[in-house]
């Protein structure tokens, strides 16, 4: 015979999953994951994705690869960037703040520049002239 706590258990853990991930993902959501002040970054560009939740870069700086995470698509294309503007193996310096973990390579960046044009994916967050 089946217990009827099996079911109660089935959705418990369930649910346990569901908030493990949606913690997880929301580990780096928003700002709160990156430090204080301002971060640069220089290097190539190994991969480009404009898409959801947001758009990204990998950037080799020094041998070592960096994800930097720009804006939701809308928000990356309306400043300007696109995958049109950029390709593999362009210069870029990302600008931003880095994740408080320093053991990671990761960033998110208010403005990048590639060949030579600026682009404030989150203008309201770039640093001061």
């Amino acid at each position: 015979m089946q217990s009827p706590f099996n079911g109660v258990r089935s959705v418990a853990l369930t649910a346990a999953v569901m908030l493990a991930a949606a913690t997880a993902a929301y580990a780096h959501h928003g700002w709160s994951w990156t430090e204080e002040g301002f971060f640069e970054l220089r290097g190539k560009i190994t991969a480009i994705y404009i898409g959801n939740p947001h758009a990204t870069l990998d950037v080799d700086a020094e041998g070592e690869v960096w994800r930097v995470d720009l804006a939701p698509p809308s928000r990356t294309i309306a400043a300007g960037f696109t995958e049109e503007v950029a390709k593999v193996g362009d210069e870029v310096t990302a600008i931003g703040h880095r994740s408080r973990d320093e053991t990671e390579k990761w960033m998110k960046a208010s403005r990048i520049i590639v060949n030579g044009k600026t682009y404030d994916v989150y203008p309201d967050r770039v640093p001061p002239a």
